[in-house]
């Protein structure tokens, strides 16, 4: 197996992606099974593991496996670039709301004929997100969600249990230091668990309605607003090292609680607060009443590029990485969560501490809309989030704006509610 990495220069533009990933063809050697080059979008804590489940899969399979570290933040626009010029990946690792977008725009195989289009022992909301159009384009690799994580050590001196309600976190934030509570994400992602506890959504597809500025929605935004106005919550003033601040300030000590997903985990207990790993804490995120709380549904996608010559030993690489053996592996090293029922029943992963903690939160996370327009949802929403933490505008006027912009520029055939 060869393994390289794309770094930000190199994969950036359509020249530099067609002539980095012209080995992606899936040409092969004489008459024996064609290479397979595969993106991995996942982070440095996970891509190791991931790399030797693909090196063993090409092992066992009498393939060659060429795998290609690809930053997520790059990865969608360097993939749709590389694959309108017939290059690129032979298999790529698709976050879930990419899917149904290079559906639509043909870029990966419909993969409905074949062995992978198989639903029986996947959880029904991951495979939900391999679907378009009534066919299926991908095979789901992992599925997540967010939940309250929190600091054991400064919940108990504090006196206090991890909150199931917004108004119970309000009122626990004295004795942990007000502000120091909790630290609000204002990324867009990160507002849906507001928005999905309150009762709200962005869309409905299937009545093409836009309900990112309906009541329930603004009362969830307010609702985070709240916290802040109330001095239980703290956030980032600027849009880019939101995130970033918030794990730092979390791995120091500095804040009892953050909302995150099983793939923070991993660099999390790196920190100094969580050099006891049992003093990391998950539960599910607060919502409006007691146990009322909703987190979207996340995760990836495996699918193959459409015109890839090396399609069966694709499929063949999918179904091993995809394989209730492999999301064992997955679950029991990394703590991310399978998609396969099957896996859920292996006792090793049962006992895995992080897929037990998330377990109950994934049962009744609320998908996100599987549309080809469901990724250009954020970018909106992130502003108008970000704007409403730090006190620019009011959340009626700024989800209003949001509702604006995705009926004219986005989802222009949907009406506003």
């Amino acid at each position: 197996m060869r393994r390289r990495t794309l770094n930000a220069m190199s994969v950036m533009g359509l020249a530099s992606a067609l002539a980095l990933t012209a080995c992606g063809s899936g040409g092969g050697d004489g008459d024996g099974p064609a290479a397979v080059t595969f993106w991995d979008t996942s982070g440095p804590a996970e891509s190791p593991v991931f790399a030797r489940l693909a090196q063993d899969c090409g092992e066992a399979g009498g393939y060659q496996v060429d795998i290609e570290q690809v930053a997520f933040d790059q990865a969608l626009n360097n993939y749709r670039n590389a694959a309108q010029g017939g290059q690129g990946p032979d298999v790529f690792r698709a976050e879930v709301a990419w899917v149904p977008q290079l559906a639509e725009n043909g870029l990966i195989q419909d993969l409905s004929e074949t062995d992978l289009a198989d639903p029986a022992d996947f959880l029904e909301t991951p495979w939900s997100s391999t679907q378009y159009d009534g066919r299926t384009y991908g095979v789901p690799q992992v599925t997540d969600t967010l939940a309250l994580l929190y600091n054991r050590d400064l919940l108990d001196e504090a006196g206090v249990e991890p909150p199931t309600s917004w108004a119970e976190l309000a009122e626990s934030a004295p004795p942990l230091g007000g502000e120091s509570a909790i630290f609000l994400n204002n990324d867009a992602y990160y507002a849906l668990p507001f928005v999905y506890g309150a009762g709200g959504d962005l869309v409905d597809t299937e009545a093409q309605e836009i309900l990112v500025n309906s009541p329930e929605a603004v009362e969830g935004l307010t609702t985070a607003k709240d916290l802040l106005d109330e001095g239980a919550a703290q956030t980032a003033l600027d849009q880019g090292n939101s995130y970033g601040n918030m794990k730092a300030a979390f791995v120091a000590g500095d804040v009892a609680m953050i909302i995150d997903g099983p793939w923070a985990v991993a660099e999390l207990l790196e920190g100094d607060a969580f050099a006891d790993p049992e003093n990391l804490g998950i539960a599910p995120v607060p919502g409006p009443e007691d146990g009322a709380g909703n987190s979207p549904v996340g995760g990836h996608d495996y699918v193959i590029r459409q015109g890839s010559a090396a399609t069966e030993s694709a499929q063949d690489l999918i179904a091993c990485l995809s394989s209730t053996e492999s999301q064992i592996t997955v679950a029991t090293e990394l703590g991310l969560l399978p998609t396969r029922e099957s896996a859920y029943a292996d006792p090793a992963v049962a006992a895995q501490p992080i897929v037990s903690a998330f377990s109950p939160v994934i049962e009744r996370a609320h998908p996100r809309p599987w549309i080809p327009e469901g990724g250009e949802l954020f970018d909106p929403l992130k502003i108008a989030y970000s704007d409403i933490l730090a006190g620019n505008v009011e959340p009626q006027d700024a989800l209003d704006e949001v509702a604006t912009i995705y009926q004219d520029t986005i989802l222009t055939e949907y009406s506003v509610s």
